[in-house]
């Protein structure tokens, strides 16, 4: 099974960082969605690995994770 995450930041640049990140742990970059206009990345991954991914999100200091 899957899960979805959306992550929003005070800006456009740390979303290419965290998306970086992602991509070093092995997140396929086709599940991985930015939103420059609003700077949210939303990332879909394997439910087993949603600990790691949090872990990713919040260590860019994320406004709002859903």
């Amino acid at each position: 099974m899957t899960t979805a995450l959306v992550a929003t930041y005070k800006d456009v640049g740390t979303i290419w960082n965290v998306k970086d990140d992602l991509i070093s742990t092995g997140i396929p970059n086709d599940a991985i969605k930015i939103d420059k206009e609003h700077a949210k990345i939303r990332v879909t991954f394997p439910d087993q690995t949603k600990a790691e991914i949090m872990e990713i999100l919040n260590r860019h200091a994320p406004a709002e994770i859903h």
